[in-house]
Protein backbone atom coordinates (compact mmCIF):
# COMPACT_ATOMS: atom_id res chain seq x y z
CA UNK A 1 0.00 0.00 0.00
CA UNK A 2 2.71 2.57 0.95
CA UNK A 3 4.61 2.03 -2.36
CA UNK A 4 1.37 2.67 -4.16
CA UNK A 5 1.00 6.11 -2.12
CA UNK A 6 4.50 6.56 -3.11
CA UNK A 7 3.65 6.10 -6.91
CA UNK A 8 0.46 8.05 -7.14
CA UNK A 9 2.26 11.11 -5.46
CA UNK A 10 5.55 11.32 -7.75
CA UNK A 11 3.11 11.25 -9.98
CA UNK A 12 1.28 13.92 -9.61
CA UNK A 13 4.45 15.74 -8.20
CA UNK A 14 4.94 15.34 -11.85
CA UNK A 15 2.11 16.11 -13.51
CA UNK A 16 2.33 19.13 -11.27
CA UNK A 17 6.22 20.04 -12.23
CA UNK A 18 5.42 19.86 -15.81
CA UNK A 19 2.48 22.45 -15.89
CA UNK A 20 3.15 26.14 -17.29
CA UNK A 21 3.35 27.16 -13.34
CA UNK A 22 6.03 24.98 -12.53
CA UNK A 23 8.95 27.06 -11.28
CA UNK A 24 12.08 24.70 -12.04
CA UNK A 25 12.54 21.23 -14.19
CA UNK A 26 13.17 17.98 -12.42
CA UNK A 27 14.37 14.76 -13.67
CA UNK A 28 11.29 12.79 -12.68
CA UNK A 29 13.47 9.93 -10.87
CA UNK A 30 13.62 6.09 -12.12
CA UNK A 31 9.55 5.67 -13.68
CA UNK A 32 7.92 3.10 -11.11
CA UNK A 33 5.76 0.31 -12.37
CA UNK A 34 6.54 -3.18 -14.17
CA UNK A 35 9.91 -2.70 -15.80
CA UNK A 36 8.76 -4.06 -19.38
CA UNK A 37 12.02 -5.85 -19.64
CA UNK A 38 13.39 -9.19 -19.46
CA UNK A 39 11.08 -10.48 -22.02
CA UNK A 40 11.90 -12.76 -25.12
CA UNK A 41 11.11 -10.81 -28.54
CA UNK A 42 7.40 -11.89 -29.69
CA UNK A 43 6.82 -14.13 -32.02
CA UNK A 44 9.92 -16.41 -31.72
CA UNK A 45 9.16 -20.13 -32.72
CA UNK A 46 9.24 -22.76 -29.97
CA UNK A 47 12.90 -23.85 -30.81
CA UNK A 48 13.90 -20.35 -30.47
CA UNK A 49 12.25 -19.86 -27.04
CA UNK A 50 13.86 -22.72 -25.41
CA UNK A 51 17.34 -21.12 -26.45
CA UNK A 52 16.36 -18.10 -25.21
CA UNK A 53 15.46 -20.14 -21.74
CA UNK A 54 18.56 -21.81 -21.77
CA UNK A 55 20.63 -18.58 -22.50
CA UNK A 56 18.38 -16.94 -19.48
CA UNK A 57 19.35 -20.09 -17.01
CA UNK A 58 23.37 -19.41 -17.77
CA UNK A 59 22.88 -15.71 -17.56
CA UNK A 60 21.30 -15.36 -14.17
CA UNK A 61 24.50 -18.58 -12.78
CA UNK A 62 26.90 -17.48 -10.50
CA UNK A 63 30.00 -18.68 -11.34
CA UNK A 64 32.21 -20.53 -8.89
CA UNK A 65 36.75 -21.01 -9.18
CA UNK A 66 35.64 -24.53 -10.13
CA UNK A 67 33.61 -23.19 -13.00
CA UNK A 68 36.79 -21.48 -13.86
CA UNK A 69 36.42 -17.89 -12.18
CA UNK A 70 38.78 -15.74 -11.56
CA UNK A 71 42.07 -15.61 -11.32
CA UNK A 72 41.17 -12.36 -11.93
CA UNK A 73 37.04 -11.24 -11.97
CA UNK A 74 35.10 -8.57 -11.83
CA UNK A 75 32.14 -10.11 -10.87
CA UNK A 76 30.97 -13.84 -10.62
CA UNK A 77 27.69 -13.56 -12.93
CA UNK A 78 26.16 -11.51 -15.74
CA UNK A 79 22.86 -11.48 -14.65
CA UNK A 80 24.04 -9.34 -11.03
CA UNK A 81 25.81 -6.54 -13.33
CA UNK A 82 22.88 -6.55 -15.87
CA UNK A 83 19.27 -6.42 -13.62
CA UNK A 84 18.05 -3.08 -13.96
CA UNK A 85 14.96 -2.52 -14.45
CA UNK A 86 15.49 -6.32 -15.34
CA UNK A 87 17.39 -9.19 -16.38
CA UNK A 88 19.70 -8.24 -19.00
CA UNK A 89 19.69 -4.36 -18.29
CA UNK A 90 22.19 -2.69 -16.47
CA UNK A 91 23.56 -1.64 -12.66
CA UNK A 92 20.86 -2.12 -10.17
CA UNK A 93 20.51 -0.19 -6.47
CA UNK A 94 22.38 -2.26 -5.05
CA UNK A 95 26.17 -2.93 -5.81
CA UNK A 96 27.13 -6.93 -5.10
CA UNK A 97 30.88 -6.46 -6.48
CA UNK A 98 31.01 -5.40 -2.73
CA UNK A 99 29.95 -8.57 -1.04
CA UNK A 100 32.01 -10.60 -3.73
CA UNK A 101 34.97 -9.28 -2.62
CA UNK A 102 35.49 -11.55 0.55
CA UNK A 103 32.74 -14.42 -0.72
CA UNK A 104 33.41 -17.58 0.39
CA UNK A 105 37.08 -16.21 2.52
CA UNK A 106 38.46 -14.63 -0.33
CA UNK A 107 40.51 -11.75 1.09
CA UNK A 108 39.59 -8.31 -1.17
CA UNK A 109 39.76 -5.29 -0.54
CA UNK A 110 36.75 -3.26 -1.83
CA UNK A 111 38.16 -0.45 -3.99
CA UNK A 112 37.00 2.77 -2.88
CA UNK A 113 35.19 3.40 -6.32
CA UNK A 114 32.99 0.77 -5.37
CA UNK A 115 30.16 1.46 -3.13
CA UNK A 116 26.89 -0.46 -2.05
CA UNK A 117 24.59 2.06 -3.65
CA UNK A 118 26.72 3.02 -6.41
CA UNK A 119 27.17 1.28 -9.54
CA UNK A 120 28.44 -1.90 -10.55
CA UNK A 121 32.07 -0.53 -12.35
CA UNK A 122 35.01 -1.85 -14.10
CA UNK A 123 38.31 -0.35 -14.03
CA UNK A 124 40.44 0.22 -17.21
CA UNK A 125 43.83 2.15 -16.60
CA UNK A 126 44.97 4.67 -19.45
CA UNK A 127 48.62 4.01 -19.36
CA UNK A 128 50.50 1.06 -19.30
CA UNK A 129 53.64 1.86 -16.51
CA UNK A 130 55.64 2.68 -19.33
CA UNK A 131 53.28 5.38 -20.40
CA UNK A 132 52.10 3.82 -23.42
CA UNK A 133 48.50 3.57 -24.20
CA UNK A 134 46.67 0.84 -22.25
CA UNK A 135 42.79 1.05 -22.24
CA UNK A 136 42.60 -2.58 -21.37
CA UNK A 137 40.05 -3.60 -18.21
CA UNK A 138 41.84 -4.65 -15.11
CA UNK A 139 40.14 -7.23 -12.99
CA UNK A 140 38.74 -5.78 -9.19
CA UNK A 141 39.17 -8.88 -7.27
CA UNK A 142 41.36 -11.75 -7.26
CA UNK A 143 40.28 -15.22 -6.04
CA UNK A 144 43.35 -15.82 -3.61
CA UNK A 145 41.88 -17.58 -0.19
CA UNK A 146 38.21 -18.35 -1.86
CA UNK A 147 36.38 -21.79 -1.02
CA UNK A 148 33.13 -21.47 -2.96
CA UNK A 149 32.39 -25.51 -2.70
CA UNK A 150 33.36 -25.85 -6.18
CA UNK A 151 37.15 -25.29 -5.50
CA UNK A 152 39.61 -23.84 -3.09
CA UNK A 153 42.17 -21.61 -3.92
CA UNK A 154 43.97 -21.76 -0.64
CA UNK A 155 47.39 -22.21 -2.64
CA UNK A 156 46.61 -18.67 -4.96
CA UNK A 157 48.32 -16.13 -3.58
CA UNK A 158 48.28 -13.44 -6.03
CA UNK A 159 47.44 -9.81 -5.04
CA UNK A 160 44.93 -7.31 -6.51
CA UNK A 161 46.35 -4.21 -8.62
CA UNK A 162 47.08 -0.85 -6.30
CA UNK A 163 43.70 1.12 -7.63
CA UNK A 164 44.71 3.72 -4.67
CA UNK A 165 48.09 4.43 -6.25
CA UNK A 166 46.79 4.20 -9.83
CA UNK A 167 43.61 6.88 -8.91
CA UNK A 168 46.25 8.78 -7.49
CA UNK A 169 48.12 9.10 -10.80
CA UNK A 170 44.72 9.92 -12.66
CA UNK A 171 44.92 6.72 -14.48
CA UNK A 172 41.46 4.79 -13.68
CA UNK A 173 38.62 5.31 -16.20
CA UNK A 174 35.24 3.52 -15.05
CA UNK A 175 32.47 1.90 -17.26
CA UNK A 176 29.46 0.40 -15.96
CA UNK A 177 27.10 -2.51 -17.60
CA UNK A 178 25.71 -1.52 -20.86
CA UNK A 179 22.04 -2.88 -21.24
CA UNK A 180 21.37 -6.02 -23.82
CA UNK A 181 17.56 -5.06 -24.35
CA UNK A 182 16.91 -5.32 -27.83
CA UNK A 183 20.80 -6.81 -28.88
CA UNK A 184 19.39 -9.04 -31.67
CA UNK A 185 17.09 -6.31 -33.33
CA UNK A 186 20.95 -3.89 -33.41
CA UNK A 187 22.89 -6.82 -34.54
CA UNK A 188 20.23 -6.62 -37.54
CA UNK A 189 20.42 -3.34 -39.03
CA UNK A 190 22.13 -3.26 -41.87
CA UNK A 191 25.61 -1.81 -41.91
CA UNK A 192 24.09 0.47 -45.04
CA UNK A 193 21.31 1.30 -43.26
CA UNK A 194 23.62 2.88 -40.50
CA UNK A 195 25.46 5.17 -43.02
CA UNK A 196 22.35 6.37 -44.88
CA UNK A 197 21.03 7.42 -41.68
CA UNK A 198 24.42 9.19 -40.74
CA UNK A 199 24.75 10.81 -43.87
CA UNK A 200 20.93 11.93 -43.42
CA UNK A 201 20.14 15.67 -43.08
CA UNK A 202 23.96 16.58 -43.70
CA UNK A 203 23.37 20.39 -43.80
CA UNK A 204 21.14 20.75 -40.45
CA UNK A 205 23.57 18.36 -38.90
CA UNK A 206 26.39 20.20 -40.12
CA UNK A 207 25.06 23.94 -39.11
CA UNK A 208 24.71 21.86 -35.66
CA UNK A 209 28.25 20.67 -35.51
CA UNK A 210 27.25 16.82 -35.88
CA UNK A 211 29.46 15.17 -37.28
CA UNK A 212 29.88 11.23 -36.19
CA UNK A 213 31.55 7.84 -38.12
CA UNK A 214 31.35 4.75 -37.36
CA UNK A 215 33.39 2.59 -36.01
CA UNK A 216 34.62 -0.79 -37.73
CA UNK A 217 36.43 -3.80 -37.67
CA UNK A 218 39.82 -3.67 -37.99
CA UNK A 219 39.77 -7.20 -40.41
CA UNK A 220 36.69 -6.90 -42.79
CA UNK A 221 35.85 -3.77 -42.50
CA UNK A 222 32.13 -4.34 -41.04
CA UNK A 223 30.56 -1.53 -38.66
CA UNK A 224 30.92 -2.55 -35.25
CA UNK A 225 27.93 -1.54 -32.78
CA UNK A 226 28.26 -2.86 -29.47
CA UNK A 227 30.04 -1.57 -26.01
CA UNK A 228 30.17 1.93 -24.98
CA UNK A 229 32.59 2.92 -28.18
CA UNK A 230 30.86 0.21 -30.44
CA UNK A 231 34.36 -1.49 -29.88
CA UNK A 232 32.14 -5.43 -30.52
CA UNK A 233 30.76 -6.75 -33.80
CA UNK A 234 28.51 -8.82 -32.45
CA UNK A 235 26.42 -10.46 -29.62
CA UNK A 236 28.63 -13.46 -29.83
CA UNK A 237 32.29 -11.54 -29.97
CA UNK A 238 30.85 -9.40 -26.63
CA UNK A 239 29.71 -12.35 -24.35
CA UNK A 240 32.85 -14.21 -24.86
CA UNK A 241 34.96 -11.09 -24.31
CA UNK A 242 32.60 -10.51 -21.10
CA UNK A 243 32.94 -13.95 -19.90
CA UNK A 244 36.72 -13.71 -20.39
CA UNK A 245 37.30 -10.17 -19.03
CA UNK A 246 34.46 -9.80 -16.20
CA UNK A 247 34.77 -13.52 -14.95
CA UNK A 248 38.03 -14.51 -15.85
CA UNK A 249 36.25 -17.31 -17.83
CA UNK A 250 38.30 -18.81 -20.70
CA UNK A 251 35.91 -19.91 -23.46
CA UNK A 252 36.51 -20.42 -27.69
CA UNK A 253 36.52 -17.27 -28.46
CA UNK A 254 38.69 -16.10 -25.77
CA UNK A 255 40.99 -19.21 -24.71
CA UNK A 256 43.76 -17.63 -22.61
CA UNK A 257 43.75 -16.53 -18.96
CA UNK A 258 44.37 -13.24 -18.40
CA UNK A 259 46.31 -14.33 -15.47
CA UNK A 260 48.58 -17.53 -16.33
CA UNK A 261 50.04 -17.77 -12.38
CA UNK A 262 49.89 -21.75 -12.47
CA UNK A 263 48.68 -21.99 -8.68
CA UNK A 264 45.65 -20.33 -9.75
CA UNK A 265 44.94 -22.54 -12.30
CA UNK A 266 41.59 -24.49 -11.08
CA UNK A 267 39.86 -25.53 -13.85
CA UNK A 268 41.33 -26.69 -17.53
CA UNK A 269 41.66 -24.76 -19.94
CA UNK A 270 39.53 -23.32 -21.85
CA UNK A 271 36.84 -23.45 -19.16
CA UNK A 272 33.75 -23.21 -21.28
CA UNK A 273 33.63 -24.92 -24.71
CA UNK A 274 31.20 -26.74 -26.90
CA UNK A 275 30.25 -30.10 -25.75
CA UNK A 276 30.62 -32.39 -29.15
CA UNK A 277 29.26 -35.02 -27.16
CA UNK A 278 25.68 -33.06 -26.06
CA UNK A 279 22.93 -35.34 -27.10
CA UNK A 280 21.11 -31.77 -28.31
CA UNK A 281 21.75 -29.17 -29.49
CA UNK A 282 21.00 -26.68 -26.03
CA UNK A 283 23.41 -29.77 -25.00
CA UNK A 284 26.17 -28.96 -27.06
CA UNK A 285 26.57 -25.59 -27.56
CA UNK A 286 28.53 -23.39 -24.83
CA UNK A 287 27.52 -20.73 -22.57
CA UNK A 288 29.17 -17.53 -24.41
CA UNK A 289 26.66 -19.29 -27.42
CA UNK A 290 24.07 -19.65 -24.50
CA UNK A 291 24.53 -15.67 -23.53
CA UNK A 292 24.50 -14.81 -27.33
CA UNK A 293 20.96 -16.50 -27.93
CA UNK A 294 19.63 -14.81 -24.96
CA UNK A 295 20.82 -11.46 -25.59
CA UNK A 296 19.42 -11.93 -29.25
CA UNK A 297 15.83 -13.06 -28.21
CA UNK A 298 15.71 -10.58 -25.66
CA UNK A 299 13.08 -7.64 -26.11
CA UNK A 300 13.46 -3.78 -25.69
CA UNK A 301 11.76 -2.46 -22.83
CA UNK A 302 7.77 -1.48 -23.08
CA UNK A 303 7.45 2.42 -23.13
CA UNK A 304 4.80 4.22 -21.34
CA UNK A 305 2.59 6.72 -22.93
CA UNK A 306 1.26 8.46 -19.65
CA UNK A 307 4.24 8.10 -17.11
CA UNK A 308 5.48 10.73 -15.83
CA UNK A 309 3.71 13.57 -16.63
CA UNK A 310 0.70 12.74 -18.71
CA UNK A 311 0.87 12.05 -22.47
CA UNK A 312 0.82 15.27 -23.59
CA UNK A 313 3.98 16.00 -21.70
CA UNK A 314 5.35 12.95 -22.97
CA UNK A 315 4.71 13.52 -27.03
CA UNK A 316 5.84 17.64 -26.31
CA UNK A 317 8.68 16.22 -24.94
CA UNK A 318 9.42 13.88 -27.86
CA UNK A 319 8.62 16.69 -30.54
CA UNK A 320 10.94 19.18 -28.48
CA UNK A 321 13.86 16.22 -28.41
CA UNK A 322 13.39 15.98 -32.13
CA UNK A 323 13.08 20.28 -32.85
CA UNK A 324 16.26 20.75 -31.03
CA UNK A 325 18.47 18.15 -32.75
CA UNK A 326 19.03 15.48 -30.22
CA UNK A 327 17.12 12.83 -32.54
CA UNK A 328 19.97 13.61 -34.99
CA UNK A 329 21.99 11.12 -33.04
CA UNK A 330 19.46 9.56 -31.39
CA UNK A 331 17.78 8.38 -34.02
CA UNK A 332 14.15 7.08 -32.73
CA UNK A 333 14.04 4.13 -35.34
CA UNK A 334 16.20 2.46 -37.34
CA UNK A 335 14.80 -0.98 -40.07
CA UNK A 336 16.26 -4.32 -39.52
CA UNK A 337 17.20 -6.48 -42.56
CA UNK A 338 16.45 -9.52 -43.84
CA UNK A 339 17.52 -11.63 -41.08
CA UNK A 340 17.09 -15.45 -40.63
CA UNK A 341 15.37 -15.12 -37.70
CA UNK A 342 11.23 -13.91 -38.63
CA UNK A 343 10.53 -12.69 -35.48
CA UNK A 344 13.64 -10.10 -36.10
CA UNK A 345 12.99 -9.28 -40.09
CA UNK A 346 12.17 -6.28 -41.23
CA UNK A 347 11.43 -4.33 -38.00
CA UNK A 348 11.20 -1.55 -36.60
CA UNK A 349 13.38 -0.73 -33.95
CA UNK A 350 13.38 2.03 -31.92
CA UNK A 351 16.02 2.15 -30.19
CA UNK A 352 17.42 5.94 -30.20
CA UNK A 353 20.73 5.30 -31.07
CA UNK A 354 22.74 5.82 -34.68
CA UNK A 355 24.64 3.53 -33.13
CA UNK A 356 27.88 5.65 -34.28
CA UNK A 357 30.46 7.24 -32.67
CA UNK A 358 30.36 10.74 -31.62
CA UNK A 359 32.93 13.83 -30.10
CA UNK A 360 31.34 14.18 -26.72
CA UNK A 361 34.65 16.62 -25.72
CA UNK A 362 36.93 17.13 -22.70
CA UNK A 363 34.16 17.11 -20.42
CA UNK A 364 33.41 13.10 -21.08
CA UNK A 365 36.43 12.17 -23.20
CA UNK A 366 38.55 9.47 -20.69
CA UNK A 367 41.24 8.86 -22.87
CA UNK A 368 40.43 5.21 -24.35
CA UNK A 369 40.99 3.93 -27.60
CA UNK A 370 38.82 0.82 -28.92
CA UNK A 371 39.23 0.03 -32.44
CA UNK A 372 38.72 3.61 -34.54
CA UNK A 373 36.96 5.28 -31.59
CA UNK A 374 39.57 7.89 -30.17
CA UNK A 375 39.52 8.90 -26.86
CA UNK A 376 36.72 11.30 -26.55
CA UNK A 377 34.09 9.33 -28.63
CA UNK A 378 31.46 7.21 -27.60
CA UNK A 379 28.87 5.06 -29.19
CA UNK A 380 25.57 6.75 -29.44
CA UNK A 381 23.80 5.15 -26.26
CA UNK A 382 20.17 3.31 -27.05
CA UNK A 383 17.55 4.96 -24.73
CA UNK A 384 15.25 2.45 -25.16
CA UNK A 385 14.35 1.35 -21.58
CA UNK A 386 16.22 4.45 -20.19
CA UNK A 387 12.57 5.60 -17.80
CA UNK A 388 14.08 2.66 -15.13
CA UNK A 389 17.60 3.16 -15.58
CA UNK A 390 19.44 4.31 -12.07
CA UNK A 391 23.11 4.93 -13.12
CA UNK A 392 24.08 7.24 -16.66
CA UNK A 393 26.71 8.13 -18.77
CA UNK A 394 29.71 5.67 -19.32
CA UNK A 395 31.03 5.79 -15.74
CA UNK A 396 28.24 5.79 -13.93
CA UNK A 397 28.80 9.39 -12.44
CA UNK A 398 25.19 10.40 -12.00
CA UNK A 399 21.98 9.17 -11.28
CA UNK A 400 19.62 12.70 -12.92
CA UNK A 401 19.04 13.40 -16.59
CA UNK A 402 19.43 17.21 -16.32
CA UNK A 403 23.46 16.68 -14.72
CA UNK A 404 23.82 13.67 -18.16
CA UNK A 405 22.57 16.27 -20.38
CA UNK A 406 24.48 19.15 -19.31
CA UNK A 407 27.74 16.62 -19.61
CA UNK A 408 26.79 16.47 -23.25
CA UNK A 409 28.07 20.20 -23.52
CA UNK A 410 32.12 20.58 -23.45
CA UNK A 411 34.13 23.07 -24.87
CA UNK A 412 37.28 22.08 -27.21
CA UNK A 413 41.12 22.36 -25.58
CA UNK A 414 44.33 21.37 -26.38
CA UNK A 415 43.60 17.31 -26.63
CA UNK A 416 39.85 17.43 -27.73
CA UNK A 417 37.72 19.23 -29.46
CA UNK A 418 34.40 20.56 -28.60
CA UNK A 419 31.32 17.86 -27.90
CA UNK A 420 29.22 17.58 -31.00
CA UNK A 421 26.66 18.09 -28.81
CA UNK A 422 26.96 21.97 -27.92
CA UNK A 423 24.59 23.68 -30.15
CA UNK A 424 22.14 20.90 -29.00
CA UNK A 425 22.16 21.50 -25.56
CA UNK A 426 22.46 25.44 -25.91
CA UNK A 427 19.19 24.91 -27.92
CA UNK A 428 17.42 22.78 -24.94
CA UNK A 429 18.97 25.61 -22.19
CA UNK A 430 17.40 27.84 -24.28
CA UNK A 431 13.45 26.45 -23.44
CA UNK A 432 11.52 27.57 -20.75
CA UNK A 433 10.95 25.19 -17.34
CA UNK A 434 8.52 23.96 -18.83
CA UNK A 435 9.22 22.58 -22.03
CA UNK A 436 12.07 20.94 -20.64
CA UNK A 437 10.38 19.59 -17.89
CA UNK A 438 8.35 17.61 -21.20
CA UNK A 439 11.49 16.37 -22.24
CA UNK A 440 12.15 14.76 -19.23
CA UNK A 441 9.20 13.38 -18.58
CA UNK A 442 9.37 12.16 -22.54
CA UNK A 443 12.93 10.49 -21.52
CA UNK A 444 11.77 8.68 -18.40
CA UNK A 445 8.62 7.56 -20.71
CA UNK A 446 11.20 4.95 -22.52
Amino acid sequence: MSATRISAAALAAGMLLCSASALAQVDPGVRGGPSGGGQPLANLTPNELGFFDAGLEDFEEAEGIGDGLGPRFNFDGCGGCHLQPDIGGTSGPVNPQVGVATAFGARNTVPSFITLNGPIREARFKRTPSGAADGGVHGLFVISGRNDGTGSAAGCNIVQENFAAELLGNNVIFRIPTPTFGLGLMESIPDRTLLQNLSANAGTKAQLGISGRVNRNGNDGTITRFGWKAQNVSGLVFSGEAYNVEMGITNEAFQTERDETPECQLAQLPNDVTNTDGATGLDTIGAIEKFAFFMRFLAPPTPSTTTPGGANSIQEGRNLFVNIGCAHCHTPTLRTGNTTVAAMRNRDANLFSDLALHNMGPGLADEVSQGLARGDEFRTAPLWGLGQRIFFLHDGRTTNLLQVIAAHRSNGNATFPASEANRVIDAFNAQPASRKQDLLNFLRSL
